[in-house]
């Protein structure tokens, strides 16, 4: 109990779990489908983006940056999907070439005058500086995402099968693509300031992928992924109080130690 009284005796340590405990199944479940669709690079690319959020912003003259941020990745996400469409190149490639870009545009915009290193938290992020405005942010993504799970999941792995599959089932392929992207647009930016842009494509990835070392059907692998990312999170947080480092790395290292077990007992327990 001494333990737990002292963790919950400041505000600030109640507000950062109750961010892992809305987020971390967010990035879960959001995240299964991007190890499904293999969308790696497009998470980490919004992540990136980023910061050329926060740079105009900046150039705005804005002194909340949030706004910008998650308005310039949500553009970002719709440029990205139309341009992945057209098919003039390889998707990954798109995506690389984009996200290479926009960081660099942001870098060189919050670097004027060497002035980088006020904004430089955002690359590891801090969660014990979420607010509670930002915790009702995660609500009303949280709700939004549920009504969108229950109606779509089936319609994005369709298409992740066959886009002709999907025509043939009447699904607005580009449509349901795009709410997906914004999606993933929203809860990247809303958790970045507390993960780090470095480190937010990771516990996107890594629950999904240590999920599907187990399991043997979606619903198992929906299931592992938001259990393994609440875990991580948590683990993480307590263990970043009471170790003294960042919370960021610890709950993507919790999150990692999670992916090798389950990859090694998938080795040696193969389905």
């Amino acid at each position: 109990m001494g333990y737990l009284e002292e963790l919950f005796r400041y505000d600030f340590m109640i507000r950062a779990f109750a961010a892992v405990l809305i987020a971390a199944p967010l990035l879960g479940i959001l995240g299964t489908m991007i190890v499904h669709r293999k969308m790696a690079y497009f998470s980490d690319a919004l992540g990136h983006s980023a910061l050329t959020g926060i740079a105009v912003g900046v150039l705005c003259g804005a002194g909340d940056t949030d706004l910008p941020m998650i308005a310039f990745a949500v553009v970002f996400a719709f440029l990205l999907n139309r341009i992945a469409r057209a098919k003039l190149a390889a998707r990954d490639t798109v995506i690389s070439v984009f996200a290479s870009c926009s960081t660099a545009v942001g870098l060189a915009i919050l670097s004027r005058g060497g002035s980088f290193g006020k904004y430089s938290g955002i690359l590891i992020g801090d969660i014990l500086s979420v607010t509670k405005r930002e915790l009702l942010y995660l609500l009303a993504l949280f709700a939004v995402v549920l009504v969108f799970w229950a109606f779509s999941v089936n319609k994005l792995a369709a298409i992740s099968v066959s886009d002709s599959l999907a025509k043939s089932r009447g699904i607005r392929i580009a449509f349901v693509e795009d709410l997906f992207a914004v999606l993933i647009a929203l809860i990247v930016t809303l958790s970045i300031k507390w993960i780090g842009i470095l480190l937010i494509n990771a516990l996107l990835i890594l629950p999904a992928a240590a999920a599907r070392n187990l399991s043997e059907n979606m619903r198992e692998y929906h299931a592992y992924a938001v259990l393994f990312s609440v875990f991580s999170g948590i683990a993480g947080l307590v263990a970043s109080y009471f170790i003294n480092i960042a919370a960021g790395p610890a709950i993507v290292i919790v999150a990692s130690v999670i992916y090798f077990c389950t990859y090694l007992f998938h080795l040696r327990f193969p389905s």
